[in-house]
Order: structure tokens, then sequence, then C-alpha cells
């Protein structure tokens, strides 16, 4: 299975986690009391993500994009033995 490129294009907006993350005693889970790490916010552009964060006066950071590094290969290299660690 291979990961999907749908959707890269957009400027995702994150809040800040306000309280740490611990194990649920229940289940195990990992929980927070903030339900504000849960909200995404996609834009199309990167100005549009700023103009939004600048108009609610958050405070803010931008993360470039990383440049995607393909490395070329044949089907018949999956069958190939590559040498353990």
């Amino acid at each position: 299975m291979q990961s999907g490129r749908g959707k890269i294009h957009d400027w995702v907006l994150e809040y800040e986690p306000a309280t740490p993350r611990r194990p649920e005693p229940l289940m195990g889970w990992v929980a927070s009391g903030d339900t504000l790490n849960q909200v995404q916010l996609a834009f199309p552009t990167k100005e549009e993500a700023v103009a939004f964060a600048e108009r609610k006066g958050m405070v803010y950071s931008v993360q470039q994009e990383h440049e995607r590094r393909v490395v070329p290969r044949n089907y018949s290299d999956n069958f190939r033995p590559r040498p353990t660690r």
C-alpha cells in the first residue's frame, strides 16, 4: 500500500496543546483535557492561513513544505535481498 498524495497542497492551522497528553487509565489511550488539539483548519494558500491567524490575534509559526525525495525503483527491487543492519 502506498500513501496517497491528495490534499498535500493545503496549508493546515493546528492549535498548540494547552495541556499535556497522558495515558487514559481505563483504556490506555493517549488523552488530553484540551479539545482544541482535535481542530485542524485547512486553507488553500499560506497567505490565507496567515491572514486568518492574524485576524484572530493568534501567535503562529509557519513550517515550510518539505521537498519530496523519490528514489527510483523497479518492481524487481522488491524481491532483491537487502543487507541487514
